[in-house]
């Protein structure tokens, strides 16, 4: 836990000072409030990667001095990273790069990766034994789709204060927890620094939301959760690739559901912004009926309550791939299970037939 503190102290101050220095300089600041996705009412800064990425290296450098054979692997993965983090930091600047341009972003850092640490899909367990993959060009592909979709999924859910850094962080300490079962111990030490980092943003970004984790922090995240879930995964045979599946299904569904609706539904690009996720659709039809008024104290509080529904939705898969890790057809069954009540709650909602017990909150 020495590297999760250590990142997240780091973290917890570099994000006070990019806050401060954001402000001050007016940079990268989010003044769009009345976008389709922009859920906010007042100028945020929304580079909240700076801090994570310089967080992570510091809290990294500071592990390989304790364990100095984990300096190459970790100088890979945040290369890697970075490369990722790139595309989204210009946008979160300048609001220029197409959505296109930054996918090709991540899909290179997945390769890199790919050859760098030898992270690659070259498996899929089934519950009659496991399905090896050998060709190149079903494992190279595989691979980049998967990571980078991964970097996508988690800047998609990334919509309120605290949604995409909770969930990561629950996803993160469930790979920790794996790890240390398993013995991996640099999976375990990234994961920690990843997530520590991550909580230290998470103190100024809720419940107010003095800072958002903009295109480059959601990006960087994101790759490193897929790199490190794909790590542990591939290098450890009684990991079952389901506890993967299961364990990163809900930005991945949301994300595949989400490219669904806009392309065969509503018959536009999907990667055209809309207002109709899965925690849109909360923030709208549950709980704008326990706060009320749009004026800004209420729409932050909207906001901020938005999130915990969403996290303990996520937990419905996070707990049983911690709990299985090794046990396919449970984890099978689970991502199953996930699926079907992604699709039932989304219906009820979108259909003004939400559940009553998702009203638990009294109207201020």
């Amino acid at each position: 836990m020495f590297s999760f503190f250590v990142s997240f102290l780091s973290c917890a101050v570099l994000t006070l000072l990019v806050i401060k220095l954001a402000k001050k300089h007016g940079m990268a600041l989010d003044s769009d409030i009345d976008g389709v996705q922009k859920f906010h009412s007042h100028v945020v800064a929304r580079i909240g990667g700076v801090p994570i990425c310089l967080a992570v290296i510091a809290a990294s450098a500071i592990s390989v001095i304790r364990e100095p054979a984990m300096g190459p692997w970790l100088a890979a993965l945040i290369a890697c990273g970075v490369v990722a983090l790139s595309g989204g930091i210009v946008e979160d600047y300048t609001g220029q790069v197409a959505p296109s341009r930054r996918l090709l972003l991540t899909m290179l850092a997945a390769l890199l990766a790919y050859w760098l640490l030898h992270a690659r899909i070259d498996r899929i367990d089934l519950p009659w034994g496991p399905m090896s993959l050998q060709a190149v060009w079903i494992v190279l592909p595989l691979t980049v789709l998967a990571v980078a979709g991964i970097a996508n999924a988690v800047n998609i859910i990334d919509g309120f204060n605290g949604l995409a850094s909770m969930v990561s962080i629950c996803m993160l300490m469930s790979l920790a927890y794996v790890a240390f079962q398993i013995g991996d111990m640099f999976v375990l030490v990234a994961a920690l620094i990843v997530a520590g980092a991550t909580a230290g943003f998470l103190v100024w970004n809720y419940p107010v939301g003095l800072i958002f984790l903009g295109d480059g922090g959601a990006y960087f995240i994101g790759f490193l959760l897929g790199e490190l879930t794909l790590m542990l995964v591939i290098r450890n045979p009684d990991v079952s690739t389901w506890y993967a599946a299961l364990l990163l299904i809900y930005p991945a569904f949301e994300t595949i559901f989400s490219a669904y609706r806009r392309m065969f539904v509503r018959g536009k690009s999907p990667a055209m912004p809309d207002g109709i996720h899965l925690h849109s659709l909360i923030f709208r039809r549950v709980v704008r009926w326990t706060v009320g008024r749009r004026e800004a104290r209420a729409l932050m509080k909207r906001n901020a309550r938005t999130s915990p529904y969403l996290w303990l939705f996520s937990l419905m898969a996070v707990i049983p791939a911690t709990v299985f890790w090794k046990n396919t057809v449970m984890l099978m069954f689970f991502c199953l299970l996930f699926i079907i009540s992604y699709l039932w709650l989304y219906a009820r909602i979108v259909r003004f037939k939400s559940p009553r017990w998702l009203f638990f909150h009294k109207r201020d």
